[in-house]
């Protein structure tokens, strides 16, 4: 067991590099990680956090007491990093790539290589259905990239933000997806559409949490945990080291307090800006999840991204043959869509949002607009509105909230939500 380590910034202000390295100095001890090797998992580049600074803080720690300490990219099913980009996840240059950490190896995750996976067990059915709260109840196959049991170690270094799969992020979600395999991440992706969104995000001890905190106790390797909480400025606002259970349990109960912006009314436009981090549609979709619950009935929500030029990479051709729905499409029609991956049907529920479909038809509770390079054909074939990004003059949407028009400069982390959420917002889920 790991003792819960900690060290909070008031609100407005970052934790100092000495404060940072005294907890990563209390939490690893170089006399403990002589001659051990060591795997250090990390996001990658679509996350906002000082990544580098607490591989450099660990490094200088136990860096020349390990046998060994390497970097695992968390990508889920997102695509590989370069050598560069990697370097430039962990802010380090050329210069110290070639010098002090040349002893450093880097991995990308492959999630669909079987290769690189191994099975860690199953979680049973009858666990599922009391875990979900009844919602499934099936056999699912827990598998992880096998690199963690070549290690003495594994540490974990994340961000906590509130996620539209989960809750929250952080913890045992950067071993599943990040590390994990394609059925255990299918399977808890589409639990999550099926509670909803506006149900899950923001919500602490969701099922999805439950089902990800037990397939993480499959794993039987020691396991130590950084969780960060980064405000809006980029500022690290808290930093916590434990078990994945305990560092993300106190963590987000900090993201709760930092990474929530609380509305009066909702709003009948919203121009939500994807930062260069989010180079798919299939990562800016977190420009509509973070804002749903503030988007009106009938209103449009704009992911304004004239940089991004994909769907997704890894699975644009289903997305482009499924298309984008809410959750009743699929379920009405589940023998229609259930062969197709689960976590893609997730994807594109998450981005249309809610609604429903009876007799055969689809009402959308808002309208979605890419205003991206995708051309407008493809984007009404995939059900969602199309605006020329060209067209779009952000300013002209600033300052205009009490005309029911809101403008979010960089979307994606910081979660919007109603002072008095509506009926269909529904509760906490299991609730």
């Amino acid at each position: 067991m790991h003792p819960l380590i900690s060290q909070t910034a008031p609100a407005g202000a970052g934790l100092s590099d000495d404060q940072v390295h005294r907890v990563v100095a209390q939490a690893c001890p170089a006399t403990k990680y002589t001659g051990k090797k060591v795997l250090l998992i990390v996001p990658d580049g679509t996350r906002t956090a000082p990544v580098g600074l607490l591989f450099k803080a660990l490094h200088r720690e136990i860096g020349s007491a390990t046998q060994a300490l390497d970097v695992l990219i968390a990508l889920g099913t997102h695509q590989p990093m370069s050598e560069a980009a990697i370097c430039q996840r962990l802010e380090i240059s050329p210069e110290e790539r070639a010098g002090q950490f040349g002893r450093v190896r880097f991995y990308n995750h492959a999630w669909n290589n079987p290769a690189a996976l191994t099975k860690v067990g199953v979680i049973p059915a009858s666990d599922i259905a009391q875990l979900t709260d009844g919602r499934f109840a099936m056999d699912v196959p827990v598998e992880i990239n096998k690199l963690v049991f070549e290690y003495d170690q594994v540490i974990i270094v994340g961000p906590v933000f509130p996620h539209e799969v989960v809750g929250f992020s952080g913890g045992n979600k950067y071993l599943f997806p990040g590390v994990g395999g394609p059925e255990i991440l299918n399977f808890f992706h589409w639990l999550g559409a099926v509670v909803t969104n506006p149900m899950i995000i923001g919500s602490k001890w969701t099922p999805v949490r439950k089902v990800v905190d037990r397939a993480g106790a499959l794993v039987p390797v020691d396991k130590l945990c950084f969780c960060l909480v980064v405000d809006p400025a980029k500022q690290l606002s808290g930093l916590f080291a434990g078990t994945p259970e305990t560092a993300w349990d106190a963590a987000s109960d900090l993201s709760h307090e930092r990474h929530i912006t609380r509305k009066d009314h909702p709003f009948h436009t919203i121009l939500s800006c994807a930062p260069v981090m989010y180079d798919e549609v299939w990562t800016a979709g977190k420009c509509m999840y973070k804002l749903e619950p503030v988007l009106a009935d009938g209103g449009e929500l704009i992911i304004y991204a004239p940089h991004i030029t994909e769907v997704c990479v890894s699975h644009g051709s289903v997305i482009e043959e499924v298309g984008y729905h809410c959750r009743d499409y699929f379920l009405k029609q589940w023998d229609k869509f259930k062969h197709y991956p689960w976590g893609v049907l997730a994807h594109s529920t998450h981005v249309r949002g809610l609604g429903t479909f009876e007799n055969g038809v689809e009402h959308c509770r808002a309208q979605v607009t890419l205003a991206t390079q995708i051309p407008e054909e493809k984007c009404r074939q995939m059900n969602l509105g199309y605006r020329d990004p060209r067209s779009i003059r952000i300013e002209e949407f600033a300052d205009r909230e009490d005309e029911g028009v809101l403008l979010v400069r960089k979307a994606g982390e910081m979660l919007y939500q109603l002072n008095h959420p509506p009926a269909w917002a529904g509760g906490p889920p299991g609730s």
